[in-house]
Formats: structure tokens, sequence, C-alpha cells
């Protein structure tokens, strides 16, 4: 077969640094716009980025060259920089860690309405719950003691 073919989506969520609610409403737009350009440019598609104060949701579509932890790695990374230099928040960081998530094209549209409707599940439980929410939901056993240290 002289070609590749790769359908690789996931749903990827990671927090700011000790949860810090350093993203406000209005800058989100901006942040998000941001980190689906970063995407862009190392040849991944966000179908959708959202998420809250605190953390931040992205439904990332990977070519074959392209692997989670570097996407995950350049995504954070280029957007810290952005928020330093360009929105001058000093003490912006984003949590070590990640969650990437895989789903199949069959889930993209209640995964983008998931993301799309973060204020309204957060009216109902926290970040740590949805993550070990999340979590669960695609059987990923883990020690919560270690999760969000």
């Amino acid at each position: 077969m002289p070609h590749s073919f790769c359908s690789s989506l996931h749903h990827c969520v990671f927090s700011t640094k000790e949860r810090r609610p350093l993203i406000g409403s209005d800058l989100q737009p901006r942040l998000w716009n941001f980190i689906g350009g970063v995407a862009r440019e190392r040849g991944c598609k966000s179908l959708i980025v959202g998420g809250m104060e605190d953390h931040i949701h992205i439904l990332l579509s990977l070519p074959s060259t392209v692997s989670v932890a570097d996407a995950m790695r350049v995504v954070k990374h280029g957007s810290s920089v952005w928020m330093h230099e360009t929105v001058q928040q000093p003490y912006f960081a984003w949590q070590e860690g990640y969650g990437a998530f895989s789903i199949g094209w069959k889930q993209v549209d209640a995964t983008i309405s998931y993301i799309e409707h973060q204020a309204e599940h957060h009216k109902k439980r926290d970040f740590q719950a949805e993550f070990l929410s999340i979590l669960k939901m695609h059987q990923i056993e883990c020690d919560v003691r270690y999760v969000f240290g």
C-alpha cells in the first residue's frame, strides 16, 4: 500500500497548575483560538477547544506523525508562552500531566457537545469529579491519591 491512512482522535484534558482559575471568560475565546493555531502548526486539527477558568478540553485529530505526548507538549508550551508574553500573566502555568482519551468518529458529536457545555457540567460537579468520571468511563484504573498531586 503506497499511502498511510490514520484516524487518531483524542479528547485531551488538563488543568492550570494547582487548578488556579486564571483563564477568565473574557480570555477564553482568544486562548482557545490560539491553541487551535498551535495544533494546526504542528499538523494536528483541533475540532474544538473549550473549558473553564481552571482547565481545558481539546478534541484533537492527530496525523500518524504526531504522538499524543508531542501534541500535548507543543500545545501546553505554546499556550503557556502566549499567556506570559501576550496576556501578561506571569504566574500562569499548566499542570504537569494530562489526560488523553481516544474516541471514534461516532463519538465526535457527543464529545463536541460535552466540551461546548462545560459551564453547565460544572454547575453539578467540579473538575476533579469530572476528570475521575472520564477516567472511569475509559476504564483507566488509578490511585486517586496520585491523580491530582
